[in-house]
């Protein structure tokens, strides 16, 4: 088993966006995120899915 976390797929990112601002999102590989900079929210990808529920998002500070 390794301890690489499974790749996201090009087509899936480009295809979803931000449950509150409908923004693009951006992969964050080494904490397995998507990240919303204008809604300052990260979510998780667990298991290469990505879990778009607000209330499983991280809170993100603008310097993050």
């Amino acid at each position: 088993m390794t301890d690489t976390a499974p790749a996201l797929d090009r087509h899936m990112l480009e295809a979803l966006v931000c449950p509150v601002t409908h923004a693009a999102l951006h992969y964050d590989a080494v904490r397995q995120e998507l990240v919303s900079r204008p809604a300052g929210l990260a979510f998780p990808i667990r298991s290469g899915i990505p879990i778009m529920l607000i209330d499983e998002a991280r809170q993100i500070k603008a310097d993050d």
